[in-house]
């Protein structure tokens, strides 16, 4: 039996640090991505208020873009360096600097980096999904990357989820990204629950403050860099450093 509350019907799981490892090569490639527009704008005509320091690998993943929409991730973090771009379009080549041009630099880095880094899940991840799928617990993946699909088939880990809501949903089916609960609360109605019957799992402070707004039954911080506190102060019930605790 895992040690959730008995009201737990199905599990929502975010997958980038929850389920998986990427978060680390995600990093990396908004790293990249943002590195390579800074030292353009560096080089061109830019405002004296820019701060055009190189990305911070750790503060400002976890600050601006962790959990986010690309797009959006695009805009919290040149906003927090006082720079401005046009939207663009998804016609944009990756680098053009625009929005969209940022976020489609980072996506065309992802997938090669996954299919030459290779994705695992954890295995605390595994210890509990086997504890939920051996109780017949519904699981679903929640995730804003528009390569979760990818990633689950690189870990081996597609077939242990009924539902996927990921980055490709929000346009067609009109969701909003975390921090708002669209996602998470598309999936509980794929899965046939109410809110209040499901959990969720979140390593990102967008994604607890999502699972909180929705009004979910359990919301689980996953803490893998030592941010627990911010994880309860954002919205989680309960943190956990692995899941194998809850199995």
């Amino acid at each position: 039996m895992t040690q959730l509350p008995d009201g737990v019907r199905a599990c929502l799981f975010d997958m980038d640090g929850v389920l998986t490892d990427t978060a680390r090569i995600h990093a990396a490639a908004w790293q990249a991505a943002f590195d390579a527009f800074l030292e353009d704008r560096a080089s061109g005509t830019h405002g004296d208020d820019e701060d055009l320091r190189p990305f911070d690998v750790d503060a400002d993943y976890r600050a601006h873009v962790d959990g986010l929409p690309r797009e959006d991730g695009v805009r919290a973090f040149l906003a927090s360096r006082g720079i401005e771009v046009p939207d663009g379009s998804d016609d944009d080549p990756a680098g053009a600097p625009t929005i969209a041009g940022i976020a489609t630099a980072k996506n065309d880095r992802v997938g090669p980096m996954i299919d030459e880094q290779g994705v695992e899940l954890y295995p605390g991840t595994v210890v509990l999904l086997d504890a939920l799928r051996a109780e017949g617990t519904p699981c679903a993946v929640v995730s804003s990357s528009a390569n979760t699909r990818h990633v689950l088939e690189a870990a081996g880990a597609l077939d242990r989820f009924d539902v996927i809501v990921d980055g490709t949903a929000l346009k067609p089916r009109d969701l909003r990204g975390k921090p708002a609960p669209d996602t998470f609360l598309a999936a509980a109605q794929d899965l046939g629950v109410a809110a209040n019957d499901a959990a969720v799992f979140e390593d990102a402070l967008s994604g607890v403050e999502a699972g909180r707004a929705g009004g979910f039954g359990l919301v689980v911080g996953v803490d893998r860099v030592g941010h627990a506190d911010a994880l309860r102060e954002h919205g989680a019930d309960r943190v956990v450093q692995d899941l194998a605790e809850l199995a």
